[in-house]
């Protein structure tokens, strides 16, 4: 008991020592501040390439994450099951210009512009007609979207090859993030 007596009040000293020099220091920091202006800026070294090196999102950006999308079948009127096929959602190009099209279509619900998309990471699985990755169909539907006259930026991009999606007549999924100033 004498050893805890003895070192409390030290210790409680300098706790509460530190703990109002944390908030002196963020009083400190607010008070200095300087707002930040939201801001994204998109770089490429090389303007003929299909991707940009890098993205760089400021503080005091509006930011959406949106989960992997997998294309939707050609005919709308098709439930969806197990009973479709990959003949039902079309190739690696088909798919990938649906998906785009699905998450246009979120982004747009929510004030935000194929031109606001900062990373796209790809899926692509094998198509069993071609037997391997059709990576420049993946390509082909991409550039529809991209570097375009109606959307002239493009994005920061992964791709990886997988051995599957959710289900066999898929062959890419997509995940995207898209940032705006606010």
């Amino acid at each position: 008991m004498p050893f805890e007596r003895s070192f409390a009040p030290r210790i409680s000293a300098l706790a509460t020592g530190r703990l109002l020099a944390g908030f002196a220091g963020a009083a400190l920091a607010a008070t200095l501040a300087v707002p930040a202006s939201a801001q994204v800026t998109k770089i490429q070294s090389n303007p003929n390439a299909l991707i940009l090196d890098a993205v760089d999102v400021k503080a005091g950006t509006d930011t959406i994450y949106l989960s992997g999308q997998l294309a939707a079948p050609l005919d709308p009127a098709k439930p969806m099951g197990p009973s479709l096929t990959a003949d039902d959602f079309g190739d690696t190009k088909t798919q990938t210009i649906s998906v785009l099209n699905k998450i246009k279509t979120i982004l747009e619900a929510r004030g935000y512009a194929m031109g606001d998309i900062i990373k796209l990471t790809l899926f692509v699985a094998a198509d069993p007609k071609l037997g391997k990755m059709d990576f420049a169909g993946a390509n082909d539907g991409f550039k529809t979207f991209f570097k375009t006259a109606e959307n002239p930026s493009t994005v920061a991009r992964s791709t990886f090859q997988v051995a599957a999606l959710v289900a066999p007549q898929y062959l890419i999924e997509i995940e995207a993030i898209a940032a705006k100033k606010k």
